[in-house]
């Protein structure tokens, strides 16, 4: 249990340094962002708390029988998760990182229901990255809208 705690960890840190790799800088800092934008401290406070519920959720999933599905989707979203940071921040292309946090979204959501299906805990994990990616997601199309000619 703990070696698998350990491995979807670990693929969530891989996913979680793009941010290192892809900082939100200056480009970022001059976009025009709403109102209820969230404090920049909030975010690795709770991308942090995310990625050990996800990486529990995984870890949950590794040891039930018949979960390939869930461990397939929960590899999807991962992948997804990384590939929006380089998309909006490494090339600052704000409506191709809509349609990747959309696809992200889903995936997420599918995850959830999927994850239910499986055990109460483990859906229950997975459940605040939904609430937290559908913020991220609103967040994305508001910069979009109000910055429609970057």
């Amino acid at each position: 249990m703990w070696l698998d705690f350990c491995i979807f960890l670990a693929a969530c840190f891989v996913a979680g340094s793009t941010g290192a790799m892809f900082p939100p800088g200056e480009w970022y800092a001059s976009l025009n962002k709403p109102s209820w934008t969230p404090p920049n401290w909030l975010f690795p406070v709770a991308w942090t708390t995310l990625y050990l519920l996800m990486a529990f959720a995984g870890a949950q999933l590794a040891q039930l029988e018949y979960a390939g599905t869930a461990l397939a989707l929960w590899s999807l979203q991962i992948a997804l998760n990384a590939l929006w940071t380089p998309v909006f921040f490494g090339l600052r292309k704000i409506k191709s990182a809509l349609y990747v946090i959309v696809g992200l979204w889903v995936v997420v959501a599918v995850c959830v229901v999927v994850f239910f299906a499986h055990s109460w805990v483990i859906g229950l994990a997975f459940a605040p990255y939904l609430l937290w990616v559908s913020i991220a997601l609103m967040l994305n199309l508001s910069v979009y809208k109000l910055n429609p000619d970057r």
